[in-house]
């Protein structure tokens, strides 16, 4: 699964890091994520993850 590293960033707007997951999610959903998007996003650990570059690390988009 590809997940546009930009559209994830602008998704993902307005989160206060460090965040849990299910805020991220929330977070998603209310700025129209898409598919591609929440499914990434709901194969994150579950944990607090601390910017939105530890976001894209985590479902394959950083470095």
């Amino acid at each position: 699964m590809t997940v546009n590293p930009i559209e994830l960033q602008k998704c993902l707007g307005g989160v206060n890091y460090p965040a849990p997951k299910q805020e991220i999610i929330d977070q998603a959903q209310r700025h129209g994520a898409d598919q591609t998007i929440m499914d990434a996003l709901d194969g994150l650990p579950d944990k607090d993850d601390d910017s939105p570059a530890a976001v894209n690390k985590e479902i394959g988009n950083g470095s």
